[in-house]
C-alpha cells in the first residue's frame, strides 16, 4: 500500500475506533486539529522557464490566531514544519485572524522566522478585511511577510521570471456576498500588466474565483484557502458546510480549463473549533517546466 493510502487508512481506522469508544469530541477538539498533513504535489506549469524547474512553493493558509487554539507556540511549531520543506517561496492566502479581538502582533511574530530563498508573500482573507486590514498588513510587513493587495510580484532568475499575482479579498463586507464575476475586471487589469513570457500564479483567498481566473487564460495555477475543507467531513457525504465562495472548489487539486487550482484545508479553525476527517494542511508544490517529463528529485 502506498504511504499516503496507508496514512488515510490508518486515519479512518483511528477515527472509527474513537467514534465507537465515545471519544469523538476529544479527538475532534484536540487530536485532529494538531495533526498536520504535509502534501507534496508536482505541478506542470505552462510558460515556466527551465530556470525555475524544481522550484518549491510552500502554501499555508487560514492560520486564524486566537490565543486559545492557535497560539504563538503552536505557530512556532508550524513555522518549523514549513521550514523543513526547504521552500524557494512561501505563500500565505489569508485569514491570519478571526476577528478584531484576535489581532495580536505577539502571536503572529513567529512568521518572521519563515525561511525561503525568495521570501514570503501573502494576501488577506475576509476575516482579515473585516477585522482591521491596515493593522494586520502592518504587523505582517513588520515580520517580513510581503502583502500583495491587487498587485503583482515577479521573481527573477537572470532573464527568466515567475510572476505572482495577489488579489485582495473578494468578500470585503460581511453583509454582502458578491458573485466572483464582479471581480473579473480588476483581475484583468492585473494580468494585462504582465509580460507575455513567464508562468503566472494567482494567490486569492476564495477558491471559487478559479472559474474567472481560468477563463482569463494567463495563470497556470491558483492557490486559495477559505474553505477549511469544511472542518467536519462525513464519510460518503463530504463537508457538512463551507462558507460562501467556496462551494465549487472545497478541497484539494482541480483542473479548471487549462489552469490548475488548489484549495488548501488551512491550519486554524473557526467556531466550532473542531476538525473531523479534515486534517489541517501544509502544501508544497514542485514546479515543472515545459519539456521536463520527470520530477526533479
Amino acid at each position: 500500500m502506498k504511504r499516503r493510502s496507508l496514512l488515510r487508512a490508518t486515519l479512518a481506522a483511528t477515527v472509527g475506533t474513537i467514534v465507537v469508544s465515545g471519544g469523538t469530541s476529544f479527538y475532534a477538539h484536540t487530536i485532529e486539529p494538531a495533526w498536520i498533513e504535509i502534501n507534496t504535489l508536482p505541478v506542470h506549469l505552462p510558460r515556466l522557464d527551465p530556470a525555475f524547474h524544481g522550484y518549491r512553493i510552500v502554501h499555508i493558509t487560514d492560520i486564524h490566531i486566537d490565543d486559545a487554539w492557535m497560539t504563538a507556540k503552536r505557530l512556532e511549531e508550524i513555522v518549523q514544519l514549513v521550514n523543513g520543506q526547504k521552500a524557494d517561496l512561501v505563500v500565505i492566502t489569508g485569514d491570519f485572524v478571526t476577528d478584531e479581538y484576535n489581532i495580536s502582533a505577539r502571536t503572529l511574530a513567529p512568521l518572521r522566522y519563515l525561511q525561503a530563498r525568495d521570501g514570503v508573500l501573502a494576501v488577506l482573507g475576509n476575516h482579515d478585511i473585516w477585522s482591521g486590514p491596515e493593522l494586520i498588513r502592518s504587523i505582517l510587513e513588520d515580520n517580513d511577510v510581503r502583502v500583495l493587495a491587487d498587485t503583482t510580484h515577479s521573481i527573477q532568475r537572470h532573464d527568466a521570471a515567475l510572476h505572482i499575482i495577489g488579489m485582495d479579498d473578494l468578500w470585503p463586507s460581511s453583509d454582502v456576498v458578491e458573485p466572483v464575476w464582479t471581480h473579473k475586471d480588476r483581475f484583468q487589469r492585473l494580468t494585462d500588466a504582465l509580460p507575455d513570457t513567464g508562468a503566472a500564479i494567482l494567490l486569492v483567498h476564495e477558491p471559487d474565483f478559479a472559474d474567472i481566473a481560468a477563463a482569463n487564460g494567463r495563470c497556470a495555477l491558483q492557490l486559495s484557502g477559505h474553505s477549511h475543507g469544511g472542518q467536519i467531513r462525513v464519510p460518503f457525504l463530504g463537508a457538512i458546510q463551507v462558507p460562501p465562495l467556496a462551494s465549487r472548489y472545497r478541497d484539494g487539486l482541480y483542473r479548471v480549463g487549462q489552469m490548475l487550482h488548489y484549495t488548501n484545508r488551512g491550519l486554524g479553525m473557526v467556531e466550532p473549533r473542531v476538525r473531523l476527517n479534515c486534517l489541517p494542511e501544509i502544501a508544497t508544490f514542485v514546479c515543472l517546466a515545459d519539456g521536463y517529463a520527470k520530477t526533479p528529485w
